[in-house]
């Protein structure tokens, strides 16, 4: 006997999901909110600080429907209305990942910026060692967002069991 199955779009699924148990968006999107703010309180407690705790505290999670000015970098932005995401600086890219030594001085990208920064190194930025924190923080805390939101939806079919 042959085992057959259906392969479905996102849209198929949660259609079908949402016909079968109708609770069970509404708390996964709980859940999804749920985590990205648990993650963000997890992120600032590890960032590195400098003079203010302004890049620490700039961490939060919220709905991406909230901030629709919000900047999307992803070639294949989500089709969830209920998606939930992380807000974070913009330094997080350079913290997280380091930079290279770099003139600083006006026309220092240029070639001829360049040979004359490495003459005069007095407008050279040392560049920063990588302090990664955003990334170790949600691998580490992956399995429990999962975990919370296979909770939520079975939360849901018990609910919809007991009907």
């Amino acid at each position: 006997m042959a085992l057959k199955a259906k392969v479905q779009g996102r849209a198929a699924v949660t259609r079908n999901l949402n016909a079968f148990v109708p609770n069970a968006l509404k708390y996964a999107a709980e859940a999804n909110l749920k985590d990205v703010q648990e993650v963000a309180e997890k992120i600032s407690a590890v960032a590195p600080t400098g003079a203010t705790l302004e890049y620490m505290e700039g961490f939060s999670g919220d709905f991406l429907k909230n901030h629709p000015d919000a900047t999307n970098f992803s070639k294949n932005p989500t089709k969830d209305k209920d998606a939930a995401g992380l807000s974070a600086p913009w330094t997080r890219r350079f913290l997280e990942w380091c930079t290279a030594p770099h003139s600083t001085a006006p026309g220092g990208g240029t070639v001829a910026g360049r040979a004359t920064a490495s003459a005069n190194p007095a407008g050279m930025h040392p560049g920063t060692a990588a302090q990664p924190h955003i990334w170790p923080t949600w691998n580490a805390f992956r399995a429990t967002a999962i975990k919370i939101k296979k909770a939520a939806i079975a939360k849901a079919f018990r609910e919809f069991n007991r009907k």
